[in-house]
């Protein structure tokens, strides 16, 4: 072959080349396009289920602190049905006892000993605890009040007196008990 034979192959052949891959170019071009269009699309709609996921989610726990706080606010508002249907018999009894008219003071005695279980009773069922040290006891601050001090043999801060008895409801003072206490040597 002459080179003039062998330039024109090339150039003859460079077209041919520049056209398949020109061709070529578009088609993957398009496919591309298609593609990126595609992902794009699916992008999309894995957005929308996403955000709608949360939407659901943000208005399910919305909704479930809204039936805690209406169910606290019940529960503070009845928590005290309980013990007050505990005290409807004392309620009932004190007042049988003073609808008696010539009651003798026996009868009054015996009714208001038939009370006061009641009472103990209700408050046993609702947790209320008697606080009712006895002397010699140590003095507990935590469920005692000192009162007074008074000296004696005894060693140093030792319940000698309860004047009042105190009470527990659940573990927690209620109200403590009055206490006279032993003074410090």
């Amino acid at each position: 072959m002459t080179t003039e034979q062998n330039t024109q192959d090339t150039q003859g052949s460079a077209p041919q080349g520049a056209e398949a891959s020109t061709q070529s170019t578009p088609a993957s071009g398009a496919d591309a396009a298609s593609d990126v269009q595609q992902k794009l699309n699916e992008l999309e709609a894995k957005h929308a289920e996403v955000s709608d996921a949360y939407l659901r989610a943000k208005a399910d726990a919305e909704n479930t602190r809204r039936r805690a706080e209406e169910e606290m606010s019940k529960a503070r508002k009845f928590a005290i049905e309980s013990f007050a249907d505990s005290l409807l018999p004392v309620k009932d009894s004190l007042e049988a006892a003073i609808a008696i008219q010539a009651a003798t003071p026996e009868q009054l005695l015996e009714g208001v000993h038939a009370t006061l279980r009641q009472l103990s009773a209700a408050l046993d069922r609702n947790k209320v605890i008697e606080i009712n040290p006895s002397a010699g006891t140590k003095f507990d601050p935590h469920q005692h009040q000192a009162i007074s001090v008074v000296p004696a043999d005894q060693e140093p801060n030792t319940v000698v007196a309860v004047l009042q008895k105190g009470y527990l409801i659940a573990d927690r003072v209620l109200r403590p008990a009055l206490v006279t206490v032993t003074a410090a040597k």
